[in-house]
């Protein structure tokens, strides 16, 4: 019996699109009053003030042209996710330069013999670590990087990829889940419903914790297994390959010394990767300043290595010709929500949740505002842009049932991290996925016991946080 083959990322992605273009020719279209909110410094929806504007169905030619504007909006020249994408093509340039110094190799082999044995407490450590990232500034893009690095140590240790895939996407994941400080959720959030960030902490932090061991105990469980029984991994059949793929000569024995310049390299490399976090979270840098940081990284790791300037560039560009499917998958993800924007019907979505929640008894009411936001961010992936978008209508809604705004904010920020773990219109999950070549019916898989246990954990908490307030 032949074994049914879902299809590719890119065919689901441009699906999509396709769907979502349809739905603007039934979905009435519709637009809130928009007024300048000069602490978020941005346009925000008035409450009560939603209604119908000129329908602008989508038609086939804006179907093509929405991977276009994935990249960069094509009426006005301004860019979309053209600088994630841009980043992805420069960081495997970056990786591919790094590896041909074998101090990767090396790293991973020393790692790898160091840990004999106790290579499962890789886990907890770098979820860790990811989640911290999440929870403080929403690191989200900035976890393409990390893919090409943690997969190959988790494959030699003895895992699989799609454990390393887990290890960042769910860390980082469950941190952007249970945002304590996070200014790109949470703080927009409770600056859009008018009140300080710092309410509310409490409870987010339990959220935080919980969902995070909840987590880790969940992807330690799968490694485990996978270790002891290979065919249980649910990506066994690509194990020799993704083994060829990430490791491609990697040295996993740990009997090598490392040369004074492969740890010059590393030394680079390490330094890279704290500047970057230093920049995003302190220097505001964004996209463009990242890739410039790894661009130049390249060219001292090349001086530092004493390539010649065609191995240089020719490692470069095979590096980021390895990742230009990832671009693409970013550009189609971010497509979906440029036809949803250009048809007219993101705010009609958002005044029918209005009108959803309205008459409901406070513990119903905040479980309501859950489960609309997490609809409602598969169809907008951006935290900053459905939180500017939702809470100056959701948040006042509070106060007619007797529901604190802190706990809107509360149920909105653990419900746009949620989906945001298996959402396909998130470049962020689908690139994580094409990087780690796991199909994203694979990870559904995987993720959906987890994602059970953090909804009944949230609704939990969220429905003690209102008995108690």
């Amino acid at each position: 019996m032949k074994r049914l083959r879902l299809p590719s990322v890119y065919t689901i992605l441009f699906s999509l699109i396709v769907i979502v273009a349809i739905l603007t020719w039934f979905i009435p279209a519709g637009k809130y009053d928009m007024v300048e909110n000069d602490v978020l410094g941005r346009m925000v929806p008035v409450a009560g003030s939603y209604h119908s504007v000129e329908a602008n169905s989508q038609g086939i030619s804006e179907i093509l042209l929405a991977p276009i504007n994935g990249f960069y909006n094509h009426s006005d020249y301004t860019a979309t996710a053209v600088d994630v994408a841009l980043f992805v093509l420069i960081i495997g340039g970056f990786l591919a330069v790094v590896t041909r110094t074998g101090a990767i190799d090396n790293a991973i082999g020393r790692t790898t013999e160091r840990l004999k044995g106790r290579e499962i407490w890789m886990i907890p450590i770098l979820m860790g670590i990811f989640a911290t990232g999440g929870t403080v500034y929403g690191m989200a893009e900035e976890t393409i990087a990390f893919y090409p690095l943690i997969i190959p140590v988790m494959i030699a240790a003895g895992y699989d990829a799609l454990t390393g895939v887990a290890v960042v996407m769910i860390g980082a994941g469950i941190g952007c889940l249970g945002s304590t400080i996070n200014p790109f959720a949470t703080v927009i959030a409770s600056n859009a419903a008018g009140i300080s960030f710092i309410q509310g902490m409490l409870l987010r932090v339990v959220i935080l914790v919980a969902g995070w061991l909840i987590c880790v105990f969940y992807v330690m469980r799968y490694a485990r297994l996978v270790k002891r029984q290979p065919e249980r991994s649910l990506v066994r059949d690509l194990k020799e390959e993704n083994e060829a793929h990430f490791l491609h000569g990697h040295n996993t024995q740990g009997d090598v010394v490392f040369t004074r310049t492969q740890k010059l390299v590393l030394a680079v490399f390490a330094a890279t990767f704290a500047v970057m976090i230093w920049g995003v979270t302190l220097a505001g840098w964004w996209m463009a300043e990242i890739s410039a940081l790894f661009l130049g990284a390249t060219i001292v790791i090349g001086l530092v290595a004493r390539m010649g300037e065609e191995e240089l560039t020719t490692s470069f560009i095979d590096g980021a010709r390895d990742l230009l499917g990832v671009a693409l998958v970013i550009a189609l993800a971010r497509g979906i929500v440029m036809i949803m924007d250009a048809g007219n019907i993101t705010h009609t979505l958002i005044y029918w949740a209005e009108s959803m929640v309205q008459d409901l008894s406070p513990v119903a009411f905040i479980n309501a505002v859950y489960w609309i936001e997490a609809a409602l961010s598969v169809l907008v992936p951006s935290s900053s842009g459905l939180a500017v978008m939702t809470m100056p209508i959701m948040a006042p809604l509070g106060d007619f049932v007797g529901v604190g705004r802190d706990l809107v904010v509360t149920a909105f920020q653990s419900a746009s991290g949620l989906p945001n773990l298996i959402n396909p219109t998130s470049a962020i999950v689908m690139g994580g996925l094409a990087m780690g070549r796991v199909s994203y019916g694979r990870w559904f898989k995987f993720t959906a016991p987890l994602l059970a246990m953090l909804i009944i954990m949230i609704m939990v908490l969220l429905s003690l946080g209102v008995l108690l307030s």
